[in-house]
């Protein structure tokens, strides 16, 4: 299905130079000084060569390691979510609507150079999406779009061409096909550590607690009286097993794991308060719960776009609005 707001493609700008040049010229007979008149030829005159209007330029909204992203496109994409504001009942040109607007911008544009940033890598790591397989996928959306009179008509609606849907789809493709690449860099195991926490909003609390903890009180006991980790505090702080890169406060994920199991850290401070974490167990190599996995692959896609970009030479041509 198409989103309401769609990554841009870079429009094909190819211009045919026809030059016009007229037939050669014979001048009239020129009579001579004799009784009987002949007819000279005489050598054509060369017309002036005509010269073909220069193409113009397009105005560029990026460069993107020498690749242009038109300025055009970009208005398209602007202009598809202005439309998109409407279908969901707010005027574009409302306060609400320009404020939606405004940060569309940059989004936009960054969405259509990450476009060609992924292309580019998917290129350089021999990532290919045939013609056969956009021409399937522009089916299917021809289908569930009630074909092609229909679809014809949606197109018109955006501003775009069956050509511009067809090089958009191909972008969609390869940008899922790179994706699935990092995603299954992700392994399904890692290593993690089974531990618990209490949480309170005071380092005097937390010292307090961890007094009593290093004088043999029972942990459980006491993250259940004290700890204000709602999610954690009926079951005595357990957060159960996890991985690196997964908790709230990574300052605690980087206590429990420099623990071994029994152990109990010094008190730990984060953006949520103040921490004593306890160490139950570890495994060097367990299966990651599916909603972990999850988020390790996010991260790890994050990480691969924002690589991308710091790799890149990106220069913006157009004022979006946000700190460059």
């Amino acid at each position: 299905m198409w989103k309401a707001v769609r990554r841009g493609l870079l429009l094909s700008l190819l211009a045919l130079l026809i030059a016009a040049c007229g037939p050669g010229i014979t001048a009239p007979p020129t009579p001579l000084p004799t009784a009987a008149p002949v007819a000279t030829a005489v050598p054509p005159t060369p017309a002036e060569p005509t010269v073909p209007p220069p193409t113009p330029t397009p105005e560029l909204a990026a460069l993107v390691n020498g690749q242009p992203v038109y300025k055009a496109d970009y208005e398209r994409e602007l202009n598809q979510y202005a439309a998109s504001l409407s279908a969901q009942g707010i005027d574009p040109q409302s306060p609400e609507g320009q404020a939606n607007l405004a940060q569309a911008r940059d989004w936009v544009l960054n969405v259509l150079i990450e476009q060609v940033l992924t292309e580019q890598a998917a290129a350089a790591a021999g990532v290919v999406v045939s013609d056969a397989e956009v021409d399937a996928y522009m089916q299917q959306m021809i289908e569930e779009n009630g074909g092609e009179e229909a679809f014809q008509a949606k197109l018109d609606e955006w501003g775009e061409t069956y050509d511009d849907a067809w090089r958009e789809v191909r972008a969609q493709l390869i940008g899922m096909a790179m994706t699935q690449r990092v995603l299954e860099s992700v392994p399904t195991t890692a290593e993690q550590v089974h531990a618990r926490h209490i949480l309170v909003d005071t380092y005097d609390e937390a010292e307090r607690i961890l007094a009593q903890l290093q004088a043999g009180a029972d942990f459980a006991a006491l993250a259940q009286a004290y700890s204000q980790d709602v999610s954690t505090r009926d079951n005595g702080g357990d957060l159960g097993f996890f991985p690196r890169g997964v908790l709230v406060a990574p300052e605690v994920e980087e206590a429990a794991f420099a623990l071994q199991p029994g152990q109990i850290s010094p008190v730990i401070t984060s953006t949520l308060g103040y921490h004593i974490v306890q160490v139950i167990e570890r495994d060097p190599a367990r299966p990651l719960k599916p909603e972990d996995l999850q988020r390790l692959q996010g991260q790890a896609v994050q990480q691969w776009i924002e690589g991308l970009w710091a790799q890149a030479n990106v220069q913006k041509f157009v004022d979006t609005g946000a700190a460059q």
